[in-house]
């Protein structure tokens, strides 16, 4: 692998030569391993398909599989269905860092989220009744990571379009935040062509103020006492080693440290004694991540009284949610949820979302201060006397699916129904909206009109290879 030279000499230096000739090897000649994460609300009693499995990502070992091969995930319905996500082994840490630090319902924002795959670990991770803010700053990133979070299917979501400066600004606090920041790449070299060609000391050093612009901005944010979790997919000590401890001595926070096992092959610190974690290609069994943990110093509340964490504006926003408005407004809307009574109903210009009723103010509140893309179940659209059921609902791992006559797929009319092509409806199917299902998973509906059926999977979600699989290969069974 041809490497910038800068970055060879930079990083010999950093990490010596030993840990350097290995981090070299792995990137000439390892090839990088494929992995996946199941989503525990939708994957119950499965696991990877026979000829697939190699072992289990040891700091994610409930759900995290690495793969001998790398199938053609496209053609696979069931991740298009939300059953599991493909993921690089050393993001799922994350799991391991919340399962160890949070046992009690947390509110936590990832900051920069897309496309998802750290969200919906985390989802996965934190106890139930927490909340989790997902956001991303570009609008089609931040498409994509709605998309991702829809599919992994769980309620307890809101996902943003906004910048730190936003949250800033909207006075909402949270109990964790993890910022996954973005970084000069490094950790991308072995699988992205563009991000060694991309590279030079130059970007390294934008990288790195940048990233401290992000935790600063967002740093008010964090209540007294709270956990950030800062990430990069590089190697350098300027967008790591350096920046942690400049969060810690100038931002106010203790590092936090983290069990881990010698076996896993995380490298520690490369500059200063700080409990990091590195995972780097040739030595962990991963592509590039560094971690570390910090606990904010519980002193005062940086001005911010009034977020959502006040008493007393939560009982007047309360107060302010019983009253019908433009956006949310009594409605006959059925639920079509397992614990209905458990949610209440918003509205936005276009769609009527399902949001659980225990988080509506905060819900309210951040729909005031911030660009909101998905939260809670997004229940339709109406036209005339219907409500169109939205993608979402086929989703929510929630989701009464005696609520609508249903249908099952082969494999070949799964694939033609996720290219929004229409899949045949046996006689008999009553008219109105069906719920497509493909191994006992819902995909998605389609609304039979008697003589034809239209396709209501989502435009911008479809399969757009017109490639045909000669059979099916299932990646979980």
């Amino acid at each position: 692998m041809n490497l910038p030279i800068d970055f060879e000499q930079y990083t010999r230096q950093l990490l010596g030569d030993n840990l350097y000739d290995r981090l070299k090897t792995g990137l000439d000649n390892q090839a990088a391993p494929t992995s996946i994460r199941l989503n525990p609300f939708k994957a119950q009693g499965k696991d990877v398909a026979n000829g697939l499995n190699d072992t289990a990502v040891p700091w994610c070992k409930d759900t995290g599989r690495y793969l001998k091969t790398r199938p053609n995930f496209t053609f696979d319905p069931l991740l298009h269905a939300g059953a599991y996500y493909v993921q690089e082994a050393g993001s799922m840490f994350v799991d391991h860092v919340v399962r160890t630090l949070i046992q009690q319902p947390v509110t936590m924002l990832d900051l920069c989220a897309a496309p998802g795959g750290k969200s919906t670990a985390l989802r996965a991770a934190l106890p139930e009744g927490s909340l989790l803010f997902s956001n991303e700053p570009m609008r089609t990133r931040a498409q994509i990571l709605s998309e991702n979070l829809q599919k992994f299917g769980h309620e307890d979501v809101i996902v943003t379009n906004n910048y730190p400066r936003d949250y800033r600004k909207s006075r909402l606090m949270f109990d964790a935040i993890l910022a996954d920041v973005p970084c000069s790449g490094e950790g991308m070299f072995r699988k992205d062509d563009g991000a060694r060609e991309e590279w030079s000391l130059q970007n390294v050093d934008n990288c790195w103020q940048l990233q401290r612009d992000i935790v600063s901005d967002v740093w008010h944010c964090l209540r007294p006492g709270g956990l950030l979790i800062y990430s990069t997919c590089t190697f350098n000590a300027h967008e790591d080693e350096e920046n942690v401890e400049w969060i810690a001595n100038e931002l106010g926070a203790d590092f936090v440290e983290i069990p881990i096992q010698p076996e896993w092959n995380i490298t520690p610190a490369v500059v200063g004694n700080a409990p990091v974690y590195r995972f780097m290609p040739g030595i962990s069994r991963s592509e590039g991540l560094f971690l570390a943990v910090l606990r904010k110093h519980d002193e005062g509340t940086d001005g911010y009284s009034e977020g959502v964490s006040d008493n007393k504006k939560q009982k007047k926003d309360k107060k302010k949610a019983g009253k019908p408005n433009s956006k949310q407004q009594s409605t006959n809307v059925d639920i079509p949820l397992t614990n209905a009574a458990d949610f209440c109903l918003r509205r936005t210009t276009e769609r009527i979302y399902a949001i659980p009723s225990r988080w509506a103010d905060v819900y309210d509140n951040a729909a005031k201060a911030l660009k909101v893309m998905h939260a809670g179940v997004c229940l339709g659209t109406e036209k005339g006397k219907d409500v169109i059921p939205d993608q979402s609902v086929a989703l929510s791992r929630l989701i009464n699916k005696e609520a609508y006559p249903h249908v099952e797929l082969s494999y070949a009319d799964a694939i033609n129904y996720l290219r929004k092509e229409a899949a045949p409806l046996p006689d008999g199917t009553p008219r109105g909206f069906v719920l497509i299902t493909y191994k006992g998973t819902p995909i998605g509906f389609e609304k039979n009109i008697g003589n034809r059926a239209n396709n209501l999977y989502p435009q911008e979600w479809r399969i757009k290879s017109s490639h045909v699989p000669e059979e099916e290969s299932p990646v979980i069974e």
